[in-house]
């Protein structure tokens, strides 16, 4: 992949079907992780995410096709923490041919760029604690884990 060709800019609706398509793509990867994912299951309103004046919705775009997206969005932090809002960070997603190319460190580095011009510093995301190739992409960018959620299921 040609870096120089590769655009990194702010989604907008004409980009919908990409990603929706991205959106079950994520949901896809997923599965393995969460036997509870719905058959028909959205994560995003990739709508709010385009048009919110708080959320910055990312594609990375190569020879004019999508190839990565993911957003950060604004949230109000726990009052127990220092920093009253936070940035969250989700929606990350790297078409599987363009992995390990850099493209999910540029996407990361627009919506930190963006959400700092905003003030924000802390950033969040949620990823499984199964997917360890995922955890070590978002150990390599900076992040360390800080909080483990745990569920369990109790089928009648």
């Amino acid at each position: 992949m040609n870096h120089e060709e590769l655009l990194i800019r702010q989604a907008t609706v004409s980009d919908k079907q990409a990603l929706l398509n991205f959106e079950q793509a994520v949901i896809e990867a997923e599965r393995p992780f969460n036997s509870q994912i719905k058959d028909q299951a959205h994560y995003y309103d990739i709508d709010h995410l385009i048009k919110s004046d708080t959320s910055c919705l990312i594609v990375a775009q190569y020879n004019g096709d999508i190839i990565g997206t993911g957003y950060v969005s604004i949230r109000a932090s726990k009052h127990s923490l220092v920093h009253e809002q936070h940035g969250y960070l989700g929606f990350m997603f790297v078409s599987p041919e363009y992995r390990g190319q850099g493209v999910n460190q540029r996407v990361i580095d627009a919506l930190i760029e963006w959400a700092k011009s905003k003030r924000i510093h802390d950033f969040y995301l949620d990823v499984y604690s199964e997917n360890q190739a995922a955890i070590n992409a978002y150990e390599k960018l900076g992040f360390k884990p800080t909080l483990l959620e745990m569920k369990v299921n109790i089928a009648q």
